[in-house]
């Protein structure tokens, strides 16, 4: 069979066939044996198509795409680039001031859900403690590109690669209370927001015109601004925030102020809160499990090249601060 598709033969395996009397026309004994032979090839062939390999697309099973969250410690690979002060695909105005930052590949990144959390990294050297804000395309489950400032603390940077464990930091020191940002474009009739300041990565943002009337959903976007593509209104708003671990805010007097970032007097959580536990707890992704194509030790350090990417849902085009990023061997 050349389309590798099953052949389902009707065999009645849990009764006896019908005795039939003998006839002088029946096939003759080598015939019948030359029949069930067959028979039972044909039904070997389907139950080895049945139980041998699976096809491509059920074998090549991938991680579920989700943020590092919980306690759970994660073994993996580091290596490093420079955003050259840029803020990353999460649309941070800029780097942080403290140059400690890193790019998650794609099934940790998980379409902008980790933007803003930390990640306490653990190396030869020691530990550094880094702000989600990017996006490393080719970086395979557990290969963290950290910043040049951050890799230094942890390795000697002439390693270019090395073995590190991290984990999530939950309920962090926050930096100050929430800001929000109205992307340039938005109206009455197209909103988007970035949030700021919010220490564990978010679950929902909701928004609603004044203060009352219904809360509305808004969609994250993978370039970590929460979209409401029919609008939320003229404003002022009042916005929702919550994050993994329950912690919620509710901020009034949000302007629409597009290209403005507006500071609140909202902290996401007090100092010393505890955390409940998240709904979906990470679990360790060991090094063996992943791809084969992860860098070698000898490689040279990361180099960097950023270009202009549009969003396909927002009328205006995607602030400078959210570009993509690809690292070249």
């Amino acid at each position: 069979m050349t389309d590798g598709s099953a052949v389902d033969i009707d065999i009645d395996l849990d009764h006896a066939p019908e005795a039939r009397p003998a006839s002088s026309s029946s096939p003759m004994p080598w015939l019948v044996a030359t029949g069930v032979t067959v028979l039972a090839a044909a039904l070997g062939l389907t139950l080895t198509l049945r139980s041998g390999s699976a096809p491509a697309c059920a074998a090549g099973r991938t991680l579920a795409a989700a943020p590092p969250t919980g306690n759970a410690t994660h073994s993996g690979k580091a290596s490093f680039y420079d955003s050259n002060g840029a803020g990353g695909n999460c649309s941070n105005p800029a780097a942080p001031a403290n140059r400690l930052y890193v790019a998650l590949g794609p099934t940790e990144y998980s379409a902008g859900a980790a933007c803003g959390g930390f990640l306490d990294v653990t190396g030869p050297k020691g530990t550094v403690r880094v702000l989600i804000m990017d996006q490393c395309p080719e970086c395979a489950p557990g290969h963290l590109d950290l910043s040049r400032e951050a890799f230094a603390r942890i390795a000697d940077p002439v390693q270019g690669l090395v073995t590190v464990t991290y984990r999530a930091v939950v309920n962090p020191p926050l930096p100050g209370p929430l800001t929000f940002r109205i992307k340039e474009g938005a109206s009455q009739w197209w909103f988007a927001v970035r949030i700021g300041n919010h220490g564990n990565p978010l679950r929902s943002v909701e928004v609603r015109q004044g203060d009352s009337g219904p809360w509305r959903s808004a969609a994250r976007q993978d370039y970590n601004y929460w979209l409401i593509a029919s609008g939320a209104g003229a404003g002022p708003f009042s916005v929702r925030v919550s994050d993994v671990y329950g912690n919620r805010a509710t901020v009034s007097g949000i302007r629409m102020a597009p290209g403005q970032v507006q500071n609140s007097a909202v902290r996401m959580y007090a100092r010393n809160a505890v955390a409940a536990t998240p709904r979906q707890s990470a679990t360790s992704r060991p090094p063996a499990n992943r791809p084969t194509g992860t860098p070698t030790p000898a490689r040279r350090p990361v180099e960097v090249a950023r270009a202009s990417a549009a969003a396909t849902d927002t009328p205006a085009t995607r602030p400078a601060a959210a570009n993509a990023r690809w690292c070249a061997g």
